[in-house]
């Protein structure tokens, strides 16, 4: 964390050094058109994902991708040629597949709120004697099943 200043400053360095070099090459105008192109397209991709995530989530599933297409499409969004090509890799199915298990490893060993809740989150699955995984939802102070189970049920 003590490098990350020095790290985006050279990152915001470097995407002008590129956009310089791109467009001595083709031209400032095409540059544009480019950029605006690659904007658009990030928008379109945050746009879909985020509609997956929401379809997913009323369904009760949990998409994997979706926080990786999310940040190929910001970086998209982003002006400059290197976080372009990041963002294309993060949308690329065989770098996003690599790319993908890069937050939940995160999320597990990481510090910090979000951490905390993702493993509060696996916590708290409810399982069946089986093992299994039974979806749903726990209302504290609401009685759902008002019958009891007789053991035949289960």
């Amino acid at each position: 964390m003590r490098f990350l200043p020095l790290a985006l400053a050279a990152w915001v360095v470097l995407e002008i050094w590129l956009l310089i070099e791109v467009a001595q090459l083709i031209g400032w105008f095409a540059l544009l058109v480019l950029l605006l192109a690659s904007a658009v397209l990030g928008g379109w991709v945050v746009k879909r994902a985020g509609l997956r995530a929401v379809r997913a989530t009323a369904a009760g599933q949990a998409e994997a991708r979706t926080a990786v297409s999310i940040a190929g499409g910001l970086l998209l969004i982003l002006p400059g040629m290197l976080s372009d090509l990041l963002g294309l890799a993060c949308l690329f199915p065989p770098t996003a597949a690599l790319l993908r298990r890069i937050p939940a490893a995160l999320l597990r060993r990481g510090g910090g709120p979000i951490s905390e809740a993702y493993r509060m989150q696996e916590q708290l699955r409810i399982h069946r004697p089986d093992g299994k995984v039974v979806p749903g939802e726990v209302i504290v102070g609401e009685v759902v099943d008002e019958q009891p189970r007789r053991p035949s049920d289960s």
